[in-house]
């Protein structure tokens, strides 16, 4: 018997998603409700698992976009459970060999390693022999993540080495003067002039669409102001270890951000509303979008009345999206329906920005590099 893998529905106004890595391969065996595929939506990255136990066979290839409901793969619930390879149980040393001796090399040395196919098109972009890789995945996969590590480490490493100590040479007459040089007259640039094209995630063209969609329909407007930070800087100073100890998570500036935006929007409730069509709808409720980058760009999920929260939990919750947005782990419920949104671009170091509306909301809170310079002390003017 077989049982169809279908794609689900990651909410509410997505009709279709992006394949994207297979953890698990046709041929293989995999268990019910184990992780066997990724999907990208326009507003996060989905984890589908098996239906059944069985031998899957795997038909959306990575990349392949389709609709909700297609189906993405089967598996064969009759076909029998291959046995335990000989991996899963370590034979004896042999004779003469220490059970504890160290391992070899970190490396597959097979240059066939098994690895994600996303893992193989970016190593093979990257230049990354993947029989030099140690898999994390599931049985050793190379994954995605293998691969950047190493293209990372690979572009931190130096590219020639430092030229060795050379003995000064002993003194000897003046020598003529040189020769001119003579300057090369090729037109030929040094360097590499490689292009190459990556495919926009749906996540990215999203981004694009909506932040073209909102200098279509919203008149913008944008306010710079300065504010002292003296006050929230020796607060933070002076409270950050005892916080830290008390709640585990660190004092940052992004709990002040939002609980002033929180303030200011008890005051002044228009800025909290949204234009539906001809209509302006009011909330008795904050919830406050913040800002998340990613290496797959901007997400901004959601902190739900943050009129009610603490700084720790502010802090706490910010620092859950945080990680869970990097690893493509946030729900499209935790990214929609925001009411106000608060971007820290001093994270960055930049000074000054116009952040750009997230519609149907009304306004948005872009904080910046916090710098020491001499001011006039309103108290003491002149």
């Amino acid at each position: 018997m077989s049982v169809e893998i279908t794609i689900p529905s990651p909410g509410e106004s997505i009709s279709e998603v992006t394949v994207g890595a297979w953890m698990k391969q046709t041929g293989d065996w995999v268990d019910k409700d184990e992780i066997i595929l990724e999907i990208e939506s326009d507003k996060a990255t989905l984890e589908i698992t098996s239906p059944a136990s069985g031998v899957l066979t795997a038909t959306g290839e990575t990349g392949a976009e389709l609709a909700v409901g297609e189906v993405v793969g089967q598996i064969d619930t009759e076909a029998e459970k291959p046995a335990s390879s000989a991996a899963a149980d370590p034979a004896a040393p042999a004779e003469g060999t220490s059970a504890n001796a160290a391992p070899a090399a970190t490396g597959t040395g097979n240059p066939d390693a098994k690895a994600t196919p996303v893992a193989k098109k970016i190593a093979a972009d990257e230049g990354i022999d993947l029989g030099t890789l140690t898999g994390s995945g599931p049985a050793g996969k190379i994954t995605k993540t293998d691969v950047l590590e190493a293209a990372s480490a690979k572009t931190k490493a130096p590219s020639t080495p430092a030229p060795a100590a050379v003995a000064a040479p002993a003194a000897s007459p003046a020598a003529p003067a040189p020769a001119a040089i003579p300057i090369p007259t090729s037109n030929a640039v040094p360097g590499s002039r490689g292009v190459r094209r990556v495919k926009m995630t749906k996540l990215r063209r999203r981004i694009a669409e909506r932040l073209v969609e909102s200098q279509r329909t919203a008149a913008t407007l944008t306010t710079f102001n300065e504010v002292d930070m003296t006050r929230s800087m020796a607060i933070r100073k002076q409270y950050k270890e005892a916080f830290a100890e008390k709640h585990g998570v660190g004092l940052g500036f992004m709990s002040f951000f939002v609980k002033a935006a929180v303030q200011a929007l008890q005051n002044q409730p228009i800025v909290n509303a949204s234009i539906i069509e001809d209509e302006i709808e009011h909330h008795d409720y904050m919830d406050v979008g913040v800002a998340v980058g990613t290496d797959k760009g901007l997400v901004v999920p959601v902190l739900r009345n943050a009129e009610g929260m603490s700084f720790a939990e502010v802090e706490a919750r910010i620092k859950e999206f945080a990680v869970r947005a990097r690893a493509g782990k946030l729900s499209v419920d935790e990214m929609t329906g925001g009411t106000f949104t608060v971007s820290n671009g001093g994270v960055y170091g930049s000074m000054m920005s116009t952040p750009i509306l997230n519609p149907p909301q009304s306004g948005i809170l872009g904080m910046h590099g916090i710098k020491k310079r001499a001011v006039e002390d309103p108290d003491n003017p002149g």
